[in-house]
């Protein structure tokens, strides 16, 4: 885990480090990854919850046996699932509340030849969720007309929309299938039915509150509704069409033995229910952990050209693809288009877009990528800059909430996340268009957003999300009784506590257990995301051997060893943005230090990478 970032999903048991920053100290350098909070390299190492076996790796289980069992996982079967997860652990779809009377809708439209629409959202989930639905249903009827819609984020907005669906059945649609959104569409759902359009609702995200209204739709498709048996609630937009697509193929064959045709799209889809699921950030466990194994490994082999496309024009046409290189290189390539184009681009590339064309649009989503990422950078220091003057980082004030008539409406969400990760508090960034403000916001765990902008909806236009990330619109002239209001609030439920940026240590170990095979056996943990960090690992009383090397200016590398076994192996370790600290770890310097071992790509030994390093 990056420093200042909480993930209580990731250990049941373990070490925690913990450092304050100093009021009014600034950031080393705001918005990147790595050490933002200079003072804390002095802070002690705080211990709790520790296990004898994590204590004491001498009289342990082996390393990967630790890592396990501090994320809850201890007897066989479980270990088995986590390490080696296979396809045939996946939940049975008909379990999912609505799903058979879903897919009965949309075999008739099939059968009837009707014309069907699937209506996603404009996000790397939806538009990845669309292109699955799409797939399948092209299987079952290569000649149907079969359209594809994603509203425009700037100009629509979030999920369905009664214009739109009128728009749609002006072209003769008669069914409009959901996928990533709908589940709180009560009106747009009122609409559809009063002109006669049927609407099958697939979603994922938090359905209205029980004795709250469901969308009137001739089927809701969504794992957490009111009284659902599904096991598993944690599914993405992706996940659940997926589930749709598969039930749909065995209802069209009539055995849960589908044809050849349906089980080569099934397994075409993987990965990009493996994209869908992890630029969502839904936690990789259970059978999220199943598809996206399987995802990646399938997906250098995929038979759709635009994703084929995607890769080579990110540069990974010879790399292994992982969760990372999903999360950080190809997902924002796909958000990039809806952000600062339109994601219509990005579901054409994903579904029926020839090979010709898809170079052309993989070639313009790297150039809005690059264009995201210097608007993000911008936006990221004027908003740090912004929070510092303000003094909104104080222990008073346990909400940020700004605005900026400059700031790009779809780039603030990724910016409110940097601005969460840099001062540990939930972040909402405003782009003031005149008389109103509209915008994103993001938060910590154990503080609802979605409950504060409920607290405060008196101040507010427009609202919608869930408890870590929402949207919102409000009254220019209400901003300031907007943010006194959700200042209060959040000052009333985040104990300052909470704002203490915060390591999870899986297990502390000995610099002779990270040895080639060991850490090769930890790769077995992957794939590695929200629910499932790499592992975060303590190593005690080590000493800095040889100086500090500072790269690029910024990254510091070093040599640490075990002082008690002088000619033991040594480990190359890499800190990121580290450079500031180099005049504090001279050779000869104790310290403890947090790494994450991997295996060097280049020469095959073990490094790591530092999360943290406090003087021993």
């Amino acid at each position: 885990m990056h420093p200042g970032v909480k993930d209580p999903e990731s250990t049941q048991q373990g070490l925690t480090r913990r450092w304050r920053r100093p009021q009014g100290a600034a950031p080393a350098s705001c918005g990147e990854a790595g050490p933002r909070l200079d003072p804390r390299f002095d802070a002690p190492l705080e211990e709790g919850r520790a296990t004898e076996n994590v204590a004491d790796p001498q009289h342990a289980p082996t390393l990967l046996a630790r890592l396990l069992a501090a994320r809850g996982i201890h007897d066989p079967d479980s270990i088995r699932r986590f390490c080696e997860p296979k396809l045939s652990d996946l939940h049975d779809p008909g379990l999912l509340p609505g799903i058979d009377v879903a897919v009965a809708r949309v075999a008739l439209a099939i059968e009837r030849r009707e014309k069907i629409a699937i209506y996603g959202d404009y996000d790397v989930d939806g538009i990845t969720a669309t292109a699955i639905l799409f797939h399948v249903i092209r299987v079952a009827a290569p000649d149907l007309a079969l359209r594809c819609y994603v509203p425009h984020r700037l100009d629509e907005g979030y999920g369905l929309n009664g214009e739109a669906l009128r728009q749609l059945a002006s072209e003769g649609i008669t069914l409009v299938v959901s996928v990533d959104c709908g589940v709180t569409a009560v009106g747009p759902a009122a609409v559809a039915r009063e002109i006669g359009l049927d609407l099958v609702i697939t979603d994922h995200h938090h359905p209205p509150a029980d004795g709250q209204a469901l969308p009137d739709a001739v089927a809701i498709v969504h794992p957490g509704l009111s009284g659902s048996n599904y096991p598993f609630r944690d599914l993405c937009g992706a996940g659940v069409a997926y589930k749709v697509a598969w039930r749909l193929a065995t209802t069209l064959c009539g055995s849960e033995r589908v044809s050849e045709a349906f089980r080569r799209v099934l397994l075409d889809m993987l990965p990009l229910v493996a994209l869908g699921t992890i630029a969502d950030v839904v936690p990789l466990i259970d059978e999220n952990r199943v598809l996206v194994t399987a995802g990646l490994r399938a997906i250098k082999e995929s038979t759709i050209p635009g994703l084929r496309a995607l890769i080579s024009e990110s540069g990974l046409a010879g790399e292994k693809i992982d969760s990372q290189k999903v999360g950080f290189v190809l997902a924002p390539r796909l958000n990039a288009c809806g952000r600062l184009g339109h994601a219509a681009d990005a579901v054409r590339l994903l579904t029926d877009a020839p090979a010709d064309e898809s170079a052309t649009i993989a070639a313009e989503l790297a150039s809005l990528n690059r264009a995201r990422q210097e608007t993000e950078a911008s936006i990221v220091a004027e908003a740090c800059e912004l929070v510092l003057q303000s003094g909104q980082d104080s222990p008073e004030h346990r909400v940020i909430v700004l605005a900026h008539e400059a700031w790009h409406p779809g780039v603030v969400g990724i910016v409110c996340s940097r601005l969460v990760e840099r001062f540990g508090r939930p972040t909402i960034l405003l782009q003031q268009q005149g008389e109103f403000c509209k915008g994103s916001a993001r938060s910590i765990e154990g503080y609802s957003i979605l409950e504060g902008l409920t607290a405060c909806a008196g101040h507010l236009t427009t609202f919608g999300g869930h408890a870590a990330a929402a949207g919102l619109a409000l009254p220019t002239a209400a901003l300031e009784a907007f943010r006194t209001a959700l200042v209060a609030h959040a000052n009333s439920r985040i104990a300052p506590e909470s704002l203490v940026a915060e390591i999870r240590i899986d297990c502390a170990a000995t610099l002779d257990e990270l040895d080639p095979r060991a850490v090769h056996e930890i790769a077995r943990l992957s794939p590695f995301g929200r629910g499932n960090p790499r592992p975060s690992i303590l190593l005690r009383d080590l000493v800095v051997a040889g100086e500090p090397r500072i790269l690029k200016e910024k990254h510091l590398k070093l040599q640490l060893a075990d002082p008690r076994h002088p000619r033991g192996n040594h480990l190359e370790v890499i800190w990121w943005n580290g450079a500031v600290h180099a005049p504090r770890l001279s050779r000869g310097t104790r310290v403890h230090a947090v790494i994450e071992p991997q295996l060097s790509s280049y020469s095959g030994r073990v490094e790591g990478i530092v999360s943290d390093l406090a003087r021993a």
